[in-house]
């Protein structure tokens, strides 16, 4: 999945020969290696918050033979220290602005960089109906009376609190959840940029059938805690029991379903030559 989603960043980043290619929140080097496996001359510049994220990402430009056609530079996206202004024509992002605060600070560092016509290509994930769901719930069961029939929903929603923000309060208030996909193409219009193209893809699937330790063990993002580490924070053993017993067997055979909201946005910064293709 995540290989999808960064084939089709680079496939709205229209890249060419001799291009200079801006990567932020550059991770291990996913979306820019795969960059490179497209244009072999490109120039790259590899930007993320972590060094050593940073440094396993030049162990695999050495190892892809790719070093030299490499900077790698540790800065926020809201400041891209290092970037000189007009130099790149691609600014990429793969599940960056959705944990920055400032969005807007980042937008226009985006556009600092960028030379006239150069473009952006972002995914970036949607949380912020699953979050509304989930204060739905904790509004509801707030409502109800504590029975066995929301036993087991209750044990739920206080293990997705963990992961999500569960109120509106907390939903306005985490960088997270805070946007939709409609207010990314305000943020980028607001900061000068035209031809704004955003697709949402909201997929649900059959969950594959996993191990219970493989299953509860998985963080379900950067920062989140896994459900193993939820257990043994929030709940009882007999809590834990419980709840083990509603959903292993759901995950063990591939009962259950899971949901993603991503939302791919190019647009071009005016002046130059555009490269958009759609």
């Amino acid at each position: 999945m995540v290989q999808r989603i960064r084939d089709r960043v680079l496939d709205g980043a229209a890249l060419s020969e001799g291009m200079v290619l801006v990567d932020v929140g550059a991770g291990d080097g996913l979306v820019a290696f795969g960059a490179f496996e497209r244009v072999p001359s490109l120039l790259a510049v590899l930007t993320d918050v972590s060094a050593p994220l940073l440094n396993r990402a030049k162990e695999c430009a050495l190892e892809r033979g790719v070093r030299d056609h490499c900077t790698f530079l540790q800065t926020a996206a809201e400041r891209l220290d290092g970037v000189a202004d007009e130099s790149a024509d691609v600014v990429t992002t793969r599940s960056v602005l959705a944990y920055v605060a400032d969005k807007a600070a980042a937008a226009r560092q985006f556009h600092r960089v960028l030379k006239p016509g150069g473009r952006i290509s972002i995914a970036e994930p949607i949380y912020q109906d699953a979050a509304v769901q989930l204060a739905g719930l904790t509004n509801a069961l707030l409502a109800r009376p504590d029975d066995a029939i929301t036993a087991q929903a209750r044990l739920l929603q206080r293990c997705r609190a963990v992961q999500l923000p569960s109120t509106m309060a907390e939903i306005q208030g985490n960088p997270l959840t805070n946007f939709t996909e409609r207010d990314l193409i305000v943020l980028f219009q607001k900061v000068g940029f035209t031809e704004i193209h955003l697709e949402l893809h909201i997929d649900i699937r059959k969950g594959a059938a996993v191990p219970w330790d493989t299953f509860i063990d998985k963080a379900p993002r950067p920062g989140a805690p896994s459900l193993r580490a939820v257990f043994a924070s929030h709940l009882s053993d007999a809590e834990r029991r419980q709840l083990e017993a509603d959903l292993r067997p759901l995950v063990e055979s591939g009962r259950h379903t899971e949901r993603d909201a991503i939302a791919y946005l190019t647009a071009v910064k005016p002046g130059g030559k555009s490269t958009a293709n759609g």
